[in-house]
């Protein structure tokens, strides 16, 4: 890392609680978040808008981290993709299915609504002003507008985390290592 960590023993109460939060989703301590601790400000309104994301959708949990795993490979950010590819498996994606992500346009893994979503994410990620009206069109026979909405904004939470990580050289944890590696 480029940075030093807070050390996680002592956060002040607030911080702790968003932190054994964000363990309880993940079953680990994300080395971001201790990097982001030293903004509070900025940890607790990304920790809002990560909890409003995550849990006010009817996307399908896996789905969303496999929307999150294209758009962060596509950014290449090595801890963001370790951390989705990890949720994915995580939240029911195989890892058949994972290892396929980047083929999404022709693998029989994928639906054709999984496959306008995730290439939403991949062209988004790339250049988010070309996206162009026909990916858009691919979307609408399969998720109405909210899901739309909500594709989005999982797109630009890890628009802002695949940068947050790759500058600051975020190191990827063990657990999340071990485990997208074999």
């Amino acid at each position: 890392m480029r940075m030093k960590p807070a050390d996680r023993k002592n956060l002040p109460e607030d911080l702790s609680s968003i932190m054994e939060g964000a363990e309880a989703m993940m079953g680990f301590t994300a080395n971001d978040g201790l990097l982001m601790a030293r903004k509070p400000a900025m940890m607790k309104a990304l920790s809002a808008l990560t909890v409003s994301i995550y849990g006010d959708t009817s996307l399908d949990q896996g789905l969303i981290r496999l929307i999150a795993y294209v758009a962060s490979t596509a950014a290449g950010c090595r801890y963001c993709k370790g951390h989705t590819a990890f949720g994915a498996m995580n939240h029911g994606v195989s890892r058949e299915k994972l290892e396929d992500a980047w083929a999404y346009e022709t693998s029989s893994h994928y639906t054709d609504a999984e496959r306008a979503a995730l290439r939403l994410a991949h062209h988004s990620a790339v250049a988010p002003h070309e996206v162009s009206d026909d990916v858009f069109d691919a979307l609408r026979p399969h998720w109405n507008e909210e899901q739309i909405i909500d594709i989005v904004a999982v797109i630009s939470l890890f628009g802002f985390l695949n940068r947050w990580n790759s500058v600051l050289g975020t190191d990827l944890e063990e657990l999340v290592a071990d485990a997208v590696s074999g």
